[in-house]
């Protein structure tokens, strides 16, 4: 007979999952759908769209490193947590204006991004399973991305369409179907504030 008390523990833990991929996976997404709305908004109104999409993708964020420990992911849980000072100089490039961050911020999210990629690298010995493929892509996309876009760069899309494949990819081979889901829509926002952003410069 099972002893209750696992029954008890396997289920709190099946709903702390639950919990984490709601927490992280949702926050996540309304970062892309605010980059989605920025793009379709104009100056001061976009701006705040700006500033809402760094503040909802930090609140994410500890919902991920939390399931990257659990899966003991090391190396996206390292990266994702040093991509935590990109998400802030978003955020403060978005209220203040490009040109107006600390340089030191800025020099700090560049530094982690060479170390993010190269200490992945060097941990991996040479990519040797599908699992080491996706994580770099995730790394190298999110690093990039999240960069790119804090300083207001349109790029930043594209490496978020390799970090949201890539992750997507990630996550259904560890069945977190909803966050499979998740990273599904969140490039379809990705795509759309990819093109919003080409067509309002072509308008320009």
């Amino acid at each position: 007979m099972i002893d209750s008390s696992i029954l008890k523990w396997k289920g709190g833990a099946e709903l702390f999952h639950i919990i984490l991929q709601i927490w992280g996976g949702g926050f996540y997404l309304l970062n892309k759908i605010f980059f989605s709305q920025a793009e379709r908004s104009k100056d001061d109104v976009k701006q705040k769209w700006l500033v809402r999409s760094w503040a909802v993708y930090l609140i994410g964020l500890p919902a991920w490193l939390v399931i990257f420990v659990l899966e003991r992911n090391w190396i996206v849980f390292a990266v994702e947590a040093g991509g935590a000072t990109g998400m802030v100089l978003g955020l403060m490039i978005a209220k203040q204006g490009i040109g107006n961050e600390p340089k030191w911020l800025d020099y700090i999210t560049r530094v982690a991004v060479v170390m993010g990629i190269g200490v992945s690298l060097y941990d991996f010995g040479g990519i040797t399973t599908i699992n080491q493929v996706l994580e770099l892509g995730t790394i190298v996309g999110f690093l990039f991305g999240t960069y790119l876009l804090a300083k207001q760069k349109a790029s930043g899309y594209l490496w978020f369409i390799l970090m949201n494949g890539s992750m997507g990819t990630l996550l259904a081979v560890q069945n977190y179907f909803w966050l499979v889901l998740q990273q599904a829509l969140s490039l379809i926002f990705v795509l759309d504030a990819y093109r919003m952003n080409k067509r309002n410069k072509a308008h320009s």
